[in-house]
């Protein structure tokens, strides 16, 4: 049997991955089109999700006028949080069940189209809401059916949700996030208009951008999909199926926007050039990982976002605790990188170089502080916090972080190294402070 693109088969292991291309209209205006695509998608009466600062903004205003125009009706929800929770999606599906919709556009950050996942699908195919929830925060249940058409406009560089298939949220009765993860999510069209980020603030747009780096490096780094056991059937074959030709070259291109043009895009918010690669790179990094799918600092930073006491990042309305989700991950990932690099350390070395590391005269061995170094550089460069001791942890609160990132198994499952509560509370301890 012929290895495939680099990628040598493992005895009893799996031979076969899935590509799953999401459709993309991009550019500058892109938003004005939205109208003839939901007409051609046969949206008649549409639920226009989005958050209560988005729907102030041009890009709603743009996309409603777009809708009118080619006569649909539109319903504008506004209530979405920054950070969803469950309570945040029964209400969105409340209002999408009463609104008799056949049609879903979301204009926001990840938080409005991951919203809008979640109440096209309740609304679409009711049930208990733990029923869809992943495993064990719920039963995991697989997507019945179809879910209405899904027009996804992303305004932030960042999430990648628009392409992909998974919608995240805080349980809060776990005091953790997890999420729901089906094929059937994934938004019909994403619509992606780099004008929307010119007006974004300073730290949306470093903690989005840290969302994108880590999407990239993490499926770049996840365990190989040949290193998993074959499926007993096509239909068992996991959404995050690891590491694959296809996902790599999403992911590479990623990274080396990110390392030419991640700080620039921090520093200036005229930058226009550097706003635009951002936002393209948060698109293909979306599609990287919802063909390979994330690992241990995404499941890291499901707790910290959790877990959040009395941090709350700046240029993020409202006053309660707030880690946004690039900045939950961005804070273990120099700690992980140590970690996972002696199981690829020529991975580990390329991403550091994408990144804009001297990797010249580095040895594998050296592979895991050659990157962990880079990603420190860049935070610090960004004003990113010192580690999860920036973000009010201390050595106190690693046990509870360890409890509640276990039960993240869909993400501890796709890394390259068996991550058990020992390895992650090395790898929290470690997160504690960089510089």
């Amino acid at each position: 049997m012929l290895c495939c693109q680099g990628y040598p088969f493992v005895e009893g292991g799996e031979t076969t991955f899935q590509v799953d291309a999401a459709r993309v209209l991009y550019g500058s205006g892109a938003l004005r089109e939205v109208g003839q695509a939901a007409k051609e998608l046969g949206m008649t009466r549409v639920a226009l999700f989005t958050d209560a600062v988005v729907a102030r903004l041009e890009p709603v205003a743009t996309v409603r006028e777009a809708l009118r125009a080619a006569g649909i009706d539109v319903a504008l929800y506004a209530e979405t949080k920054v950070e969803p929770t469950d309570v945040s999606f029964r209400a969105a599906a409340g209002f999408a069940s009463e609104g008799g919709f056949d049609g879903y556009v979301s204009v926001g950050g990840g938080s409005s189209i991951d919203t809008a996942k979640a109440a096209n699908l309740y609304a679409t195919h009711p049930a208990e809401f733990a029923t869809y929830v992943n495993a064990p925060a719920g039963a995991g249940r697989p997507v019945p059916g179809p879910l209405q058409p899904h027009i996804a406009c992303p305004t932030t560089s960042g999430t990648g949700s628009e392409v992909t298939g998974i919608a995240i949220f805080d349980f809060l009765e776990l005091h953790a996030k997890t999420g729901i993860a089906s094929r059937r999510l994934r938004p019909d069209l994403a619509v992606v208009d780099p004008d929307c980020t010119a007006t974004l603030p300073r730290t949306v747009v470093a903690c989005s951008g840290f969302d994108v780096l880590s999407h990239a490096l993490e499926s770049y780094t996840a365990l190989p999909y040949v290193r998993r056991a074959r499926p007993a059937s096509p239909a068992a074959r996991p959404m995050s199926q690891g590491a694959n030709p296809f996902s790599d070259l999403a992911c590479v291109e990623a990274l080396r926007i990110l390392g030419q043009f991640v700080v620039r895009a921090v520093a200036d918010a005229g930058d226009g050039e550097a706003r635009e690669r951002m936002m393209y790179a948060a698109t293909l990094a979306g599609i990287g990982f919802g063909n390979a799918g994330v690992q241990v600092p995404h499941a890291m930073a499901y707790a910290v976002a959790g877990l959040a006491r009395d941090y709350h990042a700046a240029d993020y309305p409202g006053d309660e605790p707030l880690v946004p989700h690039g900045m939950a991950v961005i804070v273990n990932t120099p700690s992980v990188v140590r970690f996972t690099a002696q199981t690829n350390p020529e991975r580990h070395l390329r991403a550091a170089e994408l990144l804009g590391a001297d990797v010249r005269d580095a040895s594998p061995g050296e592979a895991g502080d050659v990157l962990g170094e880079r990603l420190e550089a860049l935070m610090r460069a960004t004003s990113m916090p010192n580690g999860l001791g920036g973000v009010g942890f201390g050595a106190a609160d690693v046990p509870a972080l360890r409890d509640v990132t276990l039960p993240q198994r869909r993400l501890l499952a796709n890394a390259p190294r068996a991550t058990d509560g020992a390895a992650l509370e090395a790898l929290f301890s470690g997160a504690l402070r960089y510089w």
